[in-house]
């Protein structure tokens, strides 16, 4: 009896879930948003280059 209940105490593997289960959001959220992602970082990017260009 002691046993089972060690069993169910025991929580070794959940920070392992808990990381798996982020990443899995994660990266659906990044599935979901791609384009405006794509869209931000070029904007991001065409504006470091063309205030460069000023300097």
């Amino acid at each position: 009896m002691q046993e089972i209940i060690r069993f169910f105490k025991e929580e070794d593997g959940s920070g392992t879930v808990e990381m798996i289960l982020i990443l899995v959001v994660l990266i659906g959220l990044v599935i979901i948003f791609k384009k405006q992602l794509t869209d931000l970082v070029n904007d991001i990017f065409y504006r470091i280059t063309s205030d460069a260009k000023s300097i």
